[in-house]
């Protein structure tokens, strides 16, 4: 597959054109639980844009990108959250404390964290899209270990594989339809961001209006009214029971809006955007996705100018901790021109990593990009295979530590890990296992144990079940430790583990 470079770069462009514009378009309005009537911006914006949290992370992780390489992974990109990432609401909040307790992702997005079904996750999955392009396997693969630091086994996660896989078919494939059959097809069926999606498309093809296709999202997706403030929510939509609602469980219908913008949009950008915040909820999030995807299909070129000349090119950050990026944030890109070529650079890193599609001068074939190889196929399965718990990545052997989806501890009561030790080599080993735990701790069957690990071509990964215990644990958190290693050889694994005091 090869991408033509000028084609590429517009659709890039007109990524981040697409979401400075819906996240500008949609501040204002953001988490009213309202029908909205807006047809253009409704503030005096002096020719630059709001500050975009949507936008700011990905900024941060293309700065990842740049200092460590294109291998990241969610324990590096879990480095640079707690380094940058300011705010402490909702489900950043809760990551950051549950990392700071030394929780790994998807533990950190998991534990006690009633916002995992929130919308922090998707509204920077573009970045993965834009350096994977026609790749989808490979950008949902970056998204799924974006999401996991706080939204872990939560709908949040789901919502920005989806986005991250539809966006980087979006390069090679223009049909809507198909592309969102392509962002289905990498999250589970029964989900319920994916529930809202085919709801979307069902009202669409039925002829309902938008407002009554977003009632009926509401009717079956929504969460709990912003802060549980009944302000937030329009007398009219508390009259449908809408101020009612889980806590934190957003992102469904925000996803279920997302999908509704962009097929009652028609293909206009205007029309979808203005559909997508007069629909409310998550207005900045939801028009800077529809935005950026609309940017990504059309191209730089398509967005309109009157659109474009109020908010400029320039990017304004939110919850960026600007002293450490830089002098006072000049390491971030200042404007998207500059967002588009370091995009690039980036791009040509990972394609050349992982193979399938070039970016070039000559003009662009992609006829080997079938709706079939866009598809999630396997990689589907494996990509939420350890979803309740840590993966530790070595030369040789990948270590995956399952908690059971939760890292909880509790007096006297057996805690189950189970160690499922992936051999990546060609040639078999023989492993020592030891842990490393506090006193007073006992580990069952015991704390030192061995096993035999053939390369995965010829047997399933090599699965280990354990408990452990303690009569009395210990305020705060537990820290433990499993070292491997192979008699004969220098390897040394060292795989931490972390438990929080559940009494």
């Amino acid at each position: 597959m090869r991408l033509n470079r000028d084609d590429y770069r517009s659709k890039v462009l007109g990524c981040w054109l697409g979401k400075n514009i819906g996240g500008t378009l949609g501040a204002p309005f953001e988490w009213r639980r309202k029908v909205n009537d807006v047809s253009f911006y409704t503030q005096d914006l002096g020719g630059e844009p709001l500050p975009n949290d949507d936008l700011d992370i990905q900024l941060l992780w293309l700065v990842a990108l740049e200092e460590q390489g294109v291998g990241i992974d969610a324990h590096t990109l879990a480095e640079y959250w707690l380094l940058y990432v300011t705010p402490h609401w909702c489900e950043y909040g809760t990551a950051k404390i549950n990392m700071r307790a030394g929780l790994m992702p998807p533990l950190s997005g998991t534990e006690n964290n009633p916002y995992k079904h929130s919308c922090g996750a998707f509204i920077r999955s573009e970045i993965w899209a834009c350096i994977a392009p026609g790749r989808p396997q490979v950008a949902a693969r970056y998204a799924y270990e974006d999401a996991i630091l706080d939204h872990g086994n939560g709908e949040g996660t789901y919502a920005e594989v989806f986005c991250a896989a539809m966006e980087s078919a979006a390069f090679v494939e223009s049909d809507l339809r198909t592309l969102i059959a392509i962002g289905l097809s990498y999250i589970p069926d029964d989900c319920a961001v994916a529930g809202a999606v085919r709801c979307a498309q069902d009202y669409y093809d039925s002829g309902i209006s938008w407002r009554d296709a977003r009632d009926r999202i509401l009717e079956g997706f929504r969460g709990r009214t912003a802060m549980n403030y009944l302000s937030c929510t329009s007398p009219e939509d508390q009259a449908k029971g809408f101020h009612e609602g889980v806590l934190g469980f957003d992102v469904p219908s925000n996803i279920g809006i997302v999908a509704l913008g962009l097929l009652y949009g028609e293909g206009d950008f205007e029309k979808s955007l203005c559909l997508t915040v007069n629909c409310g909820e998550d207005t900045d999030c939801t028009a800077a996705t529809v935005g950026s995807i609309f940017g990504i299909i059309h191209g730089a070129a398509a967005i309109p100018q009157r659109w474009i000349e109020p908010i400029g090119r320039s990017i304004k950050t939110a919850c960026l901790n600007l002293g450490e990026l830089g002098y006072f944030g000049n390491q971030l890109p200042q404007n998207v021109d500059d967002l588009t070529d370091r995009t690039e650079r980036i791009a040509r890193q990972v394609l050349a990593r992982n193979g399938g599609a070039t970016i070039e001068d000559a003009p662009g074939d992609t006829s080997d990009a079938s709706v079939n190889s866009l598809k999630a196929g396997d990689v589907a399965e494996s990509l939420y295979r350890h979803i309740n718990g840590t993966v530790h990545r070595f030369d040789f052997f990948d270590v995956a530590v399952d908690y059971g989806g939760s890292a909880t501890i509790r007096d006297g009561e057996p805690k189950q890990i189970v160690l499922t030790v992936t051999n990546k080599y060609r040639i078999s080993a023989t492993l020592d296992v030891h842990w490393y735990v506090p006193e007073g701790f006992v580990v069952s069957p015991s704390a030192d144990s061995s096993m035999h690990v053939k390369q995965t071509v010829f047997e399933a990964p090599k699965t280990h079940e354990y408990t452990v215990c303690a009569e009395r644990v210990p305020a705060g958190v537990t820290r433990m430790a499993v070292e491997l290693t192979s008699n004969g050889r220098p390897l040394v694994m060292l795989v931490p583990i972390a438990l929080i005091n559940g009494n």
